[in-house]
């Protein structure tokens, strides 16, 4: 992890539900932080093992992780494994007391944050959907962007919190606007990929030394994040790290279900959706997103 500085704040007591490569090092944040952590994984001896690497307590249950909890944050995988840490006698909401904060990290529906505000609300609980960018390397070093959907009373005790693991944690809307600014986020990172693709396979393909290339087209207006962190290991044809490519197509899968809804056409992400497909078919399940070009490349 990164040697992050935190801002001074408050010591809070806090559970972090759900350790994977986005919640393992964020809940280590708000450890290192100064805030009391006790976490919550399916997986018991991931819980025991962040327990160990950094000091806080490790629980049996969410509904044990969340007892005595001011805030309440989640990273999980889905609408179906938020609904499983938060619902039931061993849920998050069953363990938490009145005004506590329940914070959720996933990139989940629109649909399901509002209903889990609406659960907590009636049971006197803060909710806000908070999903996050800047995957794995912006977990670890602590500088992830979080979009937020909620009401400023549950918002503003939780930002200063949060910071711990962020450069940037912004109140959108109303609930569920976290979740619908993360589906822009990725309508935009999925259509500059495929773009970056097609330019790449296109320069390779006429012979231009494309790492040169992209250096000098990366000072002018095709400059991108993909392209200064992306565009030179698709040209080594290297996808083993990032954001991978099945979580890419559940996250355009929220996104193509919400454009059905609110009517808007997406048909470059639908496109797109399609072409990763492709890659999964190829055997690109766990490669990170830029791996669109390997549908592109000719057998050499």
């Amino acid at each position: 992890m990164s040697k992050k500085s935190y801002d001074p704040v408050p010591s809070c007591r806090v559970a972090f539900l759900g350790l994977g490569v986005m919640g393992y090092p964020m809940a280590g944040h708000l450890q290192r932080a100064g805030h009391q952590v006790t976490v919550y994984n399916r997986t018991a001896a991931k819980a025991e093992q962040w327990a160990g690497e950094y000091g806080g307590s490790a629980a049996a249950t969410p509904r044990q992780a969340a007892k005595d909890a001011e805030i309440v944050f989640c990273c999980v995988g889905n609408d179906d494994d938020l609904r499983s840490v938060t619902f039931g006698e061993h849920g998050a909401f069953a363990g938490m007391k009145a005004g506590a904060i329940f914070v959720d990290h996933t990139t989940a529906s629109a649909e399901v944050a509002r209903e889990l505000h609406g659960l907590a609300k009636g049971k006197g609980l803060g909710f806000v959907d908070a999903p996050v960018s800047g995957g794995e390397a912006g977990a670890v070093n602590g500088v992830l962007t979080v979009m937020c959907g909620g009401e400023a009373a549950a918002f503003d005790p939780v930002k200063p919190v949060g910071m711990a693991y962020a450069k940037a944690f912004t109140l959108i809307g109303a609930p569920g606007a976290g979740q619908l600014a993360k589906m822009v986020n990725q309508i935009c990172c999925i259509g500059i990929i495929q773009g970056l693709a097609e330019a790449i396979n296109f320069g390779l393909e006429a012979g231009l030394d494309m790492k040169l290339v992209l250096e000098v087209i990366g000072k002018g207006a095709a400059q991108s994040w993909q392209m200064d962190n992306r565009g030179t290991t698709m040209v080594d044809d290297k996808f083993d790290f990032g954001f991978a490519v099945d979580w890419m197509r559940k996250d355009l899968g929220l996104c193509l279900d919400e454009a059905k809804r609110n009517g808007a056409p997406l048909p470059v992400t639908a496109l797109v959706d399609q072409f990763y497909g492709d890659v999964q078919r190829m055997g690109g399940s766990r490669h990170d997103t830029s791996s669109l070009i390997r549908r592109l490349r000719r057998p050499k």
